[in-house]
């Protein structure tokens, strides 16, 4: 598995150690950077490992900042990314198996290396579930004008009053 990996300058250390972890696995790993803590701008990050994720370079991401909200945002820009800034297991479970989250977003000044472990192992042993969560799951995409129009539909009723989930799915 090839798996993309960036952070900016408060991910670093982090990003290298999981680096090193995932190749011990024989994982193969494509590092953007950043390398040390010259401050850099985290979203040029995001974008590039979500790139490599979204255009199949990469089977997967993972991105490390300092809360792993900025980097997180900037990747979920790139169509096709599914990232989730996660800080505990279960909910990094949640994100494989509901969401196919396929880049994961870690937060250095915020976790400690053992939980980070935790995280990555979950990341990567858990599959998506696939089911009544994959029409969800595509929903992510497909924001364009009809969906913003019912949008502003239930904006204006106040309420959602339009999602409906197939009866097979229930």
């Amino acid at each position: 598995m090839k798996v993309a990996l960036g952070a900016d300058h408060a991910g670093f250390g982090y990003k290298d150690r999981i680096a090193q972890v995932l190749r011990d696995r024989g994982y193969e790993i494509i590092d953007f950077g950043t390398h040390d803590d010259t401050p850099v701008d985290y979203p040029q990050y995001g974008y590039a490992v979500g790139e490599a994720v979204a255009s199949g370079q990469a089977d997967r991401g993972i991105v490390v900042c300092g809360s792993s909200l900025g980097i997180a945002m900037a990747a979920n820009k790139v169509p096709g990314i599914r990232c989730a800034p996660v800080f505990e297991p279960y909910m990094t479970e949640l994100a494989r198996h509901h969401n196919d989250a396929n880049v994961l977003a870690l937060s250095e000044r915020l976790t400690g290396w053992e939980m980070i472990e935790r995280l990555v192992n979950v990341f990567f042993e858990t599959p998506f579930d696939g089911g009544r969560h994959a029409h969800r799951t595509e929903q992510l995409f497909e924001f364009g004008d009809a969906q913003r129009a019912r949008t502003l539909k239930d904006l204006e009723a106040g309420a959602v009053t339009d999602a409906l989930t197939p009866k097979d799915l229930l």
